[in-house]
């Protein structure tokens, strides 16, 4: 399994999620469980950090879905960070570019969560 998933808290009150390597049906399980532990500590504005992501199936786009939808069920937001361009076309031709706040950078995504 190739992936590394961290989280950590910003300088503000946002909470990061740190992704690196391959999201697919075999790793997304811990980026579900990053951010399910998250929101049930009742941590809502979330910026999922996935610049250094190489790839992401179905799978791993659905666990962001889900956990988009359990932070607004509370008030909450989630912005993701997409500096990798085959990423973020992934995101164009879904369409989740209109549902997610996308960013290039770190600092701008927790801002936009303010």
């Amino acid at each position: 399994m190739d992936i590394e998933v961290g989280v950590r808290k910003s300088s503000d009150s946002a909470y990061i999620v740190d992704i690196a390597g391959e999201v697919d049906i075999f790793t997304s399980p811990k980026v579900k469980e990053a951010l399910a532990l998250l929101i049930d500590q009742q941590h809502y504005c979330v910026v999922v950090n996935m610049s250094k992501v190489r790839y992401i199936d179905s799978t791993g786009l659905g666990v962001l879905i889900g956990g988009l939808k359990r932070v607004r069920e509370h008030g909450g937001a989630m912005n993701l960070v997409l500096a990798n361009g085959q990423i973020r076309k992934i995101f164009d031709i879904t369409g989740l570019v209109k549902i997610f706040g996308i960013f290039v950078e770190e600092a701008a995504a927790v801002r936009a969560l303010a």
